[in-house]
């Protein structure tokens, strides 16, 4: 009997031990996968790398913003963003220029050549880099842009990039229209440059600086303002008492400080690169310069199956990317039949009997000028604001349209805005009733892109937190927002409004407002798909496609 008693306690040992164990390498198991999954590399819907595998969360010390007060929610969200957009750009000390990144000795493959694809497959592309002494280069962290395109179809559509850390990318398309197609690969900046822009987004956010004039009487003085301001000099602060944006002035010598009159852009800093940096920044040498195919650059595509193509529409889903490519100078969205508003009237009756809000700077003012202008029953009501600041403001008394645009609030790059008229996006917001015939459209990023990202971070959460607000107490309410777009670039434009900057932008944008239940009009997609060349403020033909998404949302096609 006790023999068994103590075989029996054996076992229960060897067995609680053989659980231990067990548990053990469970345990092991899930830590070894959620490591994999925080180091998981991914891509954004701009196309371009984006890798999350970061060790801690560095935030920037700019204006106390790492003292910012934010509910364990939103920390979580900032730490989110913050990770997503940590570049892995190697530290290997001081490069010299021909060890940088040479588009002209760089070239691409394409992978899965074949006689024909069908419409919907994937095409995979090859790129490597290689310095100026054509060598190969070890490390990653440039900028690329792809994109496929039909000249004479009119067609385009973007690329996703994945960057393997190694001197090697790998770009992906899907192809989505018959014909020849061409693949174009661009170097935006080197890696080496990357590196400078991550510096200068770190050590030098006042590189945009701003002025006010104030003015009392015959005395007026004018001085420095920014998010902040160095050193121990008296200060006005305009902190706006209902979102906490922090903005501030020198405090004019003579005068209040409730004497200010206007805000306007001071300027930019220089001197801001050592030579040895210049030399990453040359047009016609390493800014948007494209790369070349050492084979190839093309494949021929031909149409789909009717049901294949059925299929292929239904199974797109959320996060569709690309989210859209041009036909014959049109844009397609992939997720819904987008409307043209090739007639004036078509846009009158989508518009009677509503109230139209645009919102941000200067790239959302383009709609209120291309509406204005298109549509003769919209006629402007000169409100006295200055030309290209506004508020402004159009009336079709006949229909009922009443069209409004207001810049937000600083930093904004303007010429001269009256500080009266600094008005905020989300004290706006909260000051609209809304409803059905109430549509609100927002375009906020340009004026951000050589702050840290923390001041962007803040100024989305305000924003959000007011559209949720409006959402709630009017849920018909129409509030669309449109996305950053690429431009020009040239050795001093990409220090302070560089497409990956705006790239940066672009994706907390995207991501602060998913699931809010807004529309998007993806500006960054449809400039980047076309083959006009970038600009700040895009040609008439690409804004007029992005109102025809805009008006696609206000009023759908009947289903």
């Amino acid at each position: 009997m006790w023999t068994n008693f103590f075989k029996l306690r054996l076992f229960c040992c060897l067995l609680a031990v053989l659980m231990v164990v067990v548990l053990v390498i469970n345990v092991t198991q899930v830590e070894y996968l959620d490591h994999e999954t925080v180091s998981a590399t991914f891509i954004d819907s701009s196309g371009q790398f984006i890798s999350s595998q970061v060790t801690g969360i560095s935030r920037n010390p700019y204006c106390g913003y790492d003292q910012q007060t934010l509910s364990s929610q939103e920390r979580m969200e900032e730490d989110s963003l913050l990770a997503a957009l940590h570049r892995q750009v190697p530290d290997v000390g001081p490069v010299p220029f021909v060890k940088s990144t040479d588009p002209s000795s760089s070239y691409f493959v394409i992978l899965n050549s074949a006689a024909f694809f069908q419409v919907g497959s994937q095409l995979e592309v090859l790129v490597h880099v290689q310095d100026f002494q054509r060598k190969p280069k070890k490390y990653g962290g440039d900028y690329l842009q792809a994109r496929i395109h039909s000249p004479k179809l009119q067609a385009g559509a973007v690329g996703r990039v994945v960057d393997y850390q190694n001197g090697f990318y790998k770009v992906f398309f899907t192809l989505l229209w018959p014909g020849k197609v061409k693949v174009s690969i661009f170097l935006v900046h080197p890696s080496e440059g990357i590196r400078v822009l991550q510096r200068l987004q770190e050590d030098k956010p006042d590189r945009v600086y701003f002025k006010s004039l104030f003015r009392s009487g015959r005395i007026s003085e004018t001085t420095e303002c920014n998010v902040c301001l160095p050193g121990n000099l008296p200060l006005c602060n305009f902190t706006d008492l209902y979102t906490g944006e922090p903005w501030f002035c020198f405090k004019p010598k003579k005068l209040p400080c409730s004497s200010r009159i206007t805000h306007f852009k001071g300027g930019y800093l220089k001197g801001l690169l050592t030579a040895a940096e210049s030399a990453f920044f040359q047009s016609g040498v390493n800014i948007k310069m494209p790369i070349n195919s050492s084979g190839p650059d093309w494949v021929t595509v031909i149409p789909r199956r009717i049901k294949e193509t059925n299929n292929l529409e239904l199974s797109q889903g959320s996060g569709t990317f690309p989210s859209g490519y041009y036909y014959k100078d049109q844009w397609r969205p992939r997720k819904f039949k987008m409307r043209q508003f090739n007639d004036p009237d078509n846009i009158t009756e989508c518009l009677q009997r509503k109230v139209v809000h645009l919102f941000g700077d200067s790239t959302i003012r383009q709609w209120f000028e291309y509406l204005t202008t298109f549509v003769p029953d919209l006629v402007e009501f000169n409100l006295g604001s200055p030309k290209n600041v506004g508020p402004f403001l159009a009336v079709d008394q006949k229909h009922s349209i009443l069209l409004k645009y207001r810049c937000h609030g600083p930093p904004i790059r303007f010429t001269t805005v009256f500080s009266s008229e600094l008005h905020y996006v989300a004290n706006e917001l909260n000051g609209i009733v809304g409803g059905k015939n109430t549509v609100v459209a927002i375009a906020v990023w340009s004026h951000f892109s050589t702050f840290p990202l923390e001041v962007y971070i803040r100024r989305l959460r305000n924003i959000r937190r007011a559209v949720v607000r409006l959402l709630d107490r009017s849920p018909k309410t129409m509030v669309v927002i449109r996305t950053a777009n690429a431009q020009e670039l040239g050795p001093e434009v990409s220090l302070f409004n560089s497409d990956w900057y705006n790239f940066q932008l672009d994706t907390i944008l995207r991501r602060m407002f998913s699931g809010v239940g807004v529309y998007l009009v993806d500006a960054w997609e449809m400039t980047l798909a076309h083959y006009l060349p970038h600009k700040l403020h895009p040609d008439e033909v690409i804004v007029k496609n992005q109102l025809d998404m805009f008006l696609s949302f206000v009023c759908p096609l009947e289903t």
